[in-house]
């Protein structure tokens, strides 16, 4: 880990040069320079005030390789997502998402949805309502997955919940290769989302017909993504239901 290549990489992100990030600071092009190349450490108080410029905890300024995050994580977006009808299934057991995306699978088979929509966008998000029990004792969590359904798509299909999610905004991140080490980068997603909420004073808004929270797990060009997202009250700053892959 370098303290002067975080900064050097933050700075990049932002598509500042040296010059234009000293005169940020309130320091010389050479100071810069010799805090990138690791020359020179800034004084806490300038470091605290680096963190702050790129919106980055002290913490992981100091102590993490954000070079490395920077080709995991996409940057944080808003966008407003159109409002959608699905198709739900909850499970509770010891392997829940993978047992309730086999079902909907499955159920998205029978009803016709995957020969008409081969690229159907399945969804998820974890279920909370479950009970100490079942969670301490025998180690069961809840998870729910949907079917997003096209608008001309029809089925009374049963074995689902039908229901429609209001248009709404949502904080989104996308993953890369989330599996690989799951445990860590899905909840780190979570993490770099809630910090720029914070950091951009927007809120988490909870309402009852819209979904508080979901994933959206896709392949392309060779690789795996998710997309992590979050529902917010605030300005829309982007408007894009179709990058909802």
């Amino acid at each position: 880990m370098s303290l002067g290549s975080n900064i050097s990489f933050l700075r990049k992100q932002k598509k500042y040069t040296q010059e234009q990030f000293a005169e940020k600071m309130g320091v010389t092009r050479q100071t810069v320079s010799r805090w990138e190349s690791d020359e020179v450490v800034p004084e806490l108080a300038k470091l605290i005030e680096i963190s702050d410029f790129f919106t980055c905890k002290l913490d992981a300024l100091v102590k993490e390789e954000l070079s490395e995050k920077g080709d995991i994580y996409s940057k944080v977006q808003i966008k407003k997502v159109a409002a959608f009808r699905f198709a739900s299934y909850i499970m509770i057991s010891t392997n829940p998402e993978s047992d309730v995306n086999n079902y909907m699978e499955k159920w998205a088979a029978d009803s016709g949805l995957k020969a008409m929509y081969p690229n159907a966008k399945l969804i998820g998000w974890d279920f909370p309502f479950v009970s100490q029990e079942q969670q301490h004792r025998f180690g069961m969590h809840g998870y729910v997955a949907a079917y997003v359904l096209p608008e001309d798509f029809e089925t009374q299909c049963p074995g689902v919940q039908y229901m429609e999610n209001a248009e709404a905004d949502y904080a989104v991140i996308t993953i890369k290769e989330p599996f690989v080490q799951p445990f860590e980068r899905i909840p780190k997603a979570y993490q770099l989302i809630m910090e720029y909420l914070r950091a951009n004073n927007f809120k988490e808004k909870q309402q009852e017909n819209i979904i508080s929270c979901f994933e959206h797990e896709y392949e392309a060009d060779g690789a795996t993504f998710m997309d992590v997202y979050i529902h917010v009250d605030g300005v829309t700053k982007v408007d894009a239901f179709s990058q909802f892959n």
